[in-house]
């Protein structure tokens, strides 16, 4: 299990201490090399972008052969709904939530008041390309995204959603045929087994991961770029860890669940999610988590893949933020009710951009264009900091894909609570 990949030994026997503190380690000898050497430090990207691309390499098979056993075990296909829907139903409230938070902060705390930018100013050009993406979205285009044009384009272009549709077209079919596809079902599980172990030796690299991506964001950007905009990122921040302790707090208080037992026991991915700006890079080391702590396997298969699609916390705090920034800083006034038209906007908007690249900024863009009233053009302003936001959206989407695993297990009486140790309160 990703669990095991805690240490490293030298030829000499020496060890380098468990891998968490391995990662700790190399993202504060980033930011050092970043401050000092600025120029050298932006061209480390390549050790965070490489690790990221080995553990993609391995995620559309992990997703899909995971969906696809997890699926074929369940049998009854009226529960693989049930576990589906109540997944989406938990992720949706989620979102709703953290988009509110985000827009009653935004409107506290108003980052952008003051700024006085004219939007006429700024380089629309910039963000011409999400513009242009965004406008292609529609609810027909987004459905048609959904089904691949063939089933190796879906691998070969990593699209979660497509590899996740075909999956559970393949798993609801070998769940019919039942006892004449359960060695195939044994052949995938072994197979499964084997990528993660690849996915363990990948981790060996995780300090390298983690100094090469704070490096680079600490020298290309630079701390100058956080202070022209500190109240911003910090709004961003502060609106995540408030989320995580009091929303999803409540939460797990109310599943059973020790809240900072799981996070302890997440440190190594939540880390090398932080430094990467990642969650993609510890899906699977995740998934097997949740299920060494009792969560069944099927329901891991379903419940995490939903979460990558949608269950978007972070990112949802992050863009109805981001969106009352822009008109706070660009002098656009906007009343409560359109305030709430920016949030539903938003709600839509997000899941169509799902598997888009860079679609945090698809979205904004989708949703300022709906709205005509915020300029699209005042994405400019929050291009500089997104790469210093971006690590709490995706330590903040992994936290709330796990807590919500273990929820629908508990509402699917498929949680073994005495394999989870002190991570949940015993009944």
């Amino acid at each position: 299990m990703a669990s095991d990949v805690v240490s490293a030994r030298t030829r000499s026997g020496f060890t380098l201490g468990p891998l968490w503190l391995q990662v700790l380690i190399a993202a504060v000898l980033g930011v050092i090399v970043g401050v000092v050497w600025p120029h050298e430090a932006a061209g480390t990207q390549a050790l965070a972008d490489g690790f990221v691309k080995l553990i993609r390499m391995l995620l559309a098979p992990v997703i899909f052969i995971t969906v696809v056993v997890g699926i074929a075990r369940m049998g009854d296909l009226s529960e693989v709904g049930r576990v589906g829907i109540k997944a989406i139903l938990y992720f949706e409230v989620l979102s709703t939530i953290s988009l509110i938070m985000g827009g009653l902060v935004a409107d506290i705390l108003r980052p952008g008041a003051g700024m006085h930018i004219d939007p006429h100013s700024l380089n629309a050009g910039a963000v011409a390309s999400y513009a242009h993406v965004a406008g292609q979205i529609t609810v027909v285009s987004f459905i048609m995204g959904i089904i691949p044009s063939s089933i190796t384009d879906a691998f070969a272009r990593n699209n979660m959603l497509q590899v996740i549709f075909f999956a559970v077209l393949f798993g609801v079919v070998l769940a019919q045929m039942k006892d004449r596809a359960s060695r195939l079902v044994d052949v995938l599980d072994e197979l499964v087994q084997a990528l993660f172990g690849m996915v363990r030796i990948v981790m060996y690299l995780a300090p390298l991961a983690a100094f090469g991506g704070m490096a680079f964001t600490i020298g290309k950007y630079g701390i100058g770029s956080v202070v022209q905009l500190g109240e911003f990122v910090l709004a961003v921040y502060a609106t995540s860890a408030v989320f995580v302790f009091v929303v999803l707090g409540i939460v797990a208080h109310f599943a059973g669940v020790r809240l900072l037992a799981l996070l302890s026991y997440l440190k190594e991915e939540l880390l090398i999610v932080f430094s990467t700006s990642s969650s993609e890079a510890v899906l699977p080391q995740v998934m097997q988590k949740m299920e060494a702590i009792g969560c069944q396997r099927s329901v891991v298969g379903l419940v995490i893949p939903t979460g990558i699609t949608f269950n978007a916390d972070g990112t949802a705090i992050y863009l109805s933020l981001a969106a009352l920034f822009i008109a706070q800083a660009t002098g656009t006034p906007l009343t409560i009710s359109q305030q709430v038209v920016v949030l539903l906007v938003l709600m839509l908007t997000s899941k169509g951009s799902a598997g888009v690249s860079g679609a945090g900024f698809v979205t904004l863009a989708a949703t300022l264009a709906a709205m005509n009233a915020i300029p699209l053009a005042g994405i400019v302003l929050i291009l500089g900091v997104d790469r210093f936001v971006n690590p709490p959206r995706a330590v903040l989407n992994v936290i709330g894909n796990s807590l919500g695993t273990i929820v629908v297990a508990q509402w699917e009486k498929a949680f073994d609570r005495s394999r989870a140790g002190n991570i949940v309160t015993q009944r």
